[in-house]
């Protein structure tokens, strides 16, 4: 039987990117998954809804609950919980994936902008994973993951983007003091992101264009990172920052070049933020 065989695994922002890629990765071994995004209508401009993602999740094997969610509303994140547990009768996991960006400094960010990102990037890590606790004590092997960045205090994360800089490390803060808080209920907290860039529709809009997507790597890479990470049995990790290339390394991984997302352009793979 596979790892995550019927594990019940919630992911936000699942409609399309990383969430997507992770669902149908954990979806091969047969698990549950909560799909919890906002886009429940085709977008013009981005491909991808929580009942398409649906559908491929049950194709490649697994069960789906498509829910429509704003991570902003904690009413709202507990009844998806909720559901989730009446559906698949408890929760295992919690991937926040959910994220805003907006790569400008303190001058030119407006005050709107960043209450958001600061809900969504750092609120919603808290609310979610106070709805889900109670069932994730009951899960005997829980696991919250965070897709946010080692704390770097590298002044050049600050001098451009500081807003943005302070809500992604805030998760990773939390990570860190999850972990030791949850610890007595065997529950890990951790820390995931990439090495290199990713091709999302954050970074093709917000981080860098169309021409950043030939130096990109693909969501599966963070995918296989996270089956690593969630499959774990041992639970040997907790209260860490993990970047998925060292994750993939330490499962035996070393070749990495299925996951270049345009291996046609020729270009060398961009490092991602916060990452040395």
């Amino acid at each position: 039987m596979q790892p995550l065989h019927n594990k019940t695994i919630i992911i936000t922002g699942a409609s399309r990117g990383i969430g997507r890629a992770m669902a149908l990765r954990f979806a091969r071994d047969g698990a549950n998954v909560t799909l919890a995004a906002k886009s429940a209508e085709p977008h013009p401009k981005l491909p991808g809804t929580i009942h398409s993602v649906a559908q491929e999740v049950e194709q490649a094997g697994g069960k789906a609950l498509p829910v429509q969610l704003d991570v902003r509303d904690e009413n709202a994140v507990k009844e998806m919980v909720e559901r989730t547990a009446a559906a698949f009768g408890g929760v295992d996991a919690v991937i926040n994936n959910a994220g805003a960006i907006k790569l400008s400094g303190v001058e030119h960010t407006p005050m709107k902008r960043f209450d958001l990102m600061h809900q969504v990037n750092t609120r919603a890590v808290m609310a979610t994973a106070q709805a889900a606790l109670p069932w994730l004590k009951k899960s005997g092997l829980g696991h919250i993951l965070n897709l946010s960045p080692p704390v770097n205090l590298n002044p050049k994360w600050f001098a451009q983007y500081s807003p943005y800089t302070l809500t992604k490390y805030s998760m990773s803060m939390l990570t860190l003091g999850m972990a030791q808080e949850f610890r007595r209920y065997n529950i890990a907290v951790n820390s995931l992101w990439p090495q290199t860039l990713i091709a999302t529709a954050a970074v093709e809009f917000e981080a860098g264009g169309k021409q950043a997507l030939d130096r990109a790597r693909s969501p599966e890479i963070m995918a296989d990172a996270a089956y690593a990470i969630l499959s774990d049995k041992t639970q040997r990790r907790s209260g860490e920052w993990l970047i998925d290339e060292q994750v993939l390394r330490d499962a035996g991984v070393t070749d990495f070049s299925a996951y270049t997302y345009n291996p046609d352009a020729g270009q060398a793979l961009m490092t991602d933020l916060f990452v040395d």
